[in-house]
C-alpha cells in the first residue's frame, strides 16, 4: 500500500521540477509520485516521461491540456491511490530527513489502526533573494504526535497561515467531500485548505520542517506585481470561499474550527482588498466595493466580523491616503515576516 500520493502540478517546469521529484523519491517505494503536465510547451513532458520508466512502480506521468493549477491538482486525486494525497508545487521541494520521518510517522499510526483525517507538518519560506528561511510552525496550535479533534487544538495567530504546504488529507476524506477546484484559476490552493476541514473529524500533527516553499521567482503567482496582475482571480477565489460554507453552522459544530476559517477568509478579504489598491483604478477601486457590499447582502454579521478584523489590519483612513498608508503598511507586513 502507498502510504502518501504526491502531486506535482507541472506547468513549464523544466528548471526546477528534477529537483522537487528526486526530494520525493527519498520515499521510496511508499510513496507515490504523480507528475501531472499541465499541457507545458517546453521539455516538462520529456522529464516527467523519463521519471516515469526509471521508476515504474513509484513515478506517474500524466499528461493533459492546460486547466491550470487547480485542475492538475484534480487530475493528480483522480490518478492517486496512497492512503494520504499531499500536493508539491514543482519549484519547491522537501527536507529528506523529515519526509523519512513524516513517513515513518504516518506508518506508525496505520500500524495502529489509525487514519487521521489530516495530517499537518511545518513549512519553510525559503528566500532566494536573500538565501534566508523562515519556519512556519503550528506547535502552539495543534498537540504534537497526538490524534485529536478540532475541540482540542487552538486558534491560530494572525501571522500563521494553514497553507497547503502544511496540510496532507486523507485521500477517502477528499473524495467523500467531493473537493474539486476550479480550471484555470490562480490561488486555488487557498480553496484546497479551506473547502475540506468541516469534513476534517480527527488531526494529527508532527513538528518536522517537511515542506521547502521556494520564494523569490520573478514570475511566481505570489510575487505582488503578478498578484496585482491577476488581482480578479484572487478575487473569484475569495467568493468561491465565501459561498461554499454557512460559517453560522461551522460554529455550531466547532467553535476552534469556526475561528481558524474565519481567520482564513479574513486573510482572503484582507489580502483581497490590499491588491485592488495596489492594482489601482477606479474600476478596481469598484471591485472592492462590490465585494464588502456583496458579503454585507448575504450575512450581515459576518460582514461586521470581517470588517472588524479589517480594521486591525487596513487603514481606516479614507481616499488616496488611506489607501496609499494599507499598501505601506503590508509591504512592512511582508519584509517582517516574508511571506512572498
Amino acid at each position: 500500500m502507498k502510504l502518501v500520493s504526491f502531486a506535482i502540478p507541472s506547468y513549464n517546469s523544466e528548471a526546477y521540477m528534477e529537483k522537487c521529484i528526486n526530494s520525493l523519491l527519498a520515499g521510496g517505494e511508499e510513496v507515490e509520485i504523480i507528475i501531472v503536465n499541465d499541457g507545458s510547451k517546453d521539455r516538462t513532458r520529456e522529464i516527467a516521461d523519463t521519471y516515469a520508466a526509471k521508476y515504474p512502480s513509484v513515478v506517474k506521468a500524466v499528461h493533459q491540456e492546460n486547466k491550470g493549477h487547480g485542475g492538475a491538482v484534480n487530475t493528480g486525486l483522480k490518478h492517486a491511490t496512497g492512503l494520504y494525497y499531499k500536493v508539491v508545487d514543482s519549484d519547491d521541494w522537501f527536507d529528506e530527513g523529515a519526509l523519512i520521518k513524516y513517513l515513518a510517522g504516518i506508518r506508525k499510526l496505520v500500524n495502529e489502526g489509525i487514519t487521521p483525517d489530516m495530517i499537518a507538518t511545518n513549512y519553510v519560506y525559503e528566500h532566494v533573494e536573500d538565501n534566508s528561511s523562515k519556519i512556519m510552525r503550528y506547535t502552539n496550535v495543534f498537540p504534537e504526535e497526538t490524534v485529536c479533534t478540532w475541540e482540542e487544538t487552538k486558534g491560530l495567530k494572525t501571522s500563521q497561515y494553514l497553507m497547503m504546504h502544511a496540510v496532507t488529507y486523507r485521500r477517502e476524506m477528499l473524495l467523500d467531500c467531493k473537493l474539486e477546484l476550479p480550471e484555470h484559476t490562480f490561488y486555488v490552493d487557498n480553496i484546497y485548505v479551506y473547502y475540506p476541514l468541516p469534513f476534517v473529524k480527527t488531526l494529527y500533527y508532527m513538528n518536522i520542517d517537511l515542506y521547502r516553499y521556494f520564494i523569490g521567482r520573478s514570475d511566481q503567482s505570489v510575487n505582488e506585481s503578478v498578484m496585482a496582475s491577476r488581482v480578479d482571480q484572487q478575487v473569484k477565489v475569495t467568493y468561491i470561499m465565501l459561498d461554499c460554507h454557512d460559517l453560522d453552522k461551522i460554529k455550531e459544530m466547532s467553535y476552534v474550527l469556526y475561528k481558524n476559517m474565519f481567520s482564513s477568509l479574513s486573510m482572503m478579504m484582507v489580502v483581497s482588498t490590499i491588491f485592488l489598491y495596489i492594482a489601482d483604478g477606479e474600476e478596481n477601486l469598484a471591485k472592492k466595493d462590490k465585494l464588502w457590499k456583496y458579503i454585507k447582502g448575504k450575512d450581515q454579521h459576518l460582514y461586521a466580523m470581517l470588517k472588524y478584523f479589517s480594521l486591525n489590519v487596513i487603514s481606516s483612513f479614507p481616499g488616496y491616503q488611506g489607501r496609499k498608508l494599507t499598501v505601506s503598511l503590508y509591504r512592512l507586513a511582508q519584509k517582517i515576516y516574508k511571506f512572498n
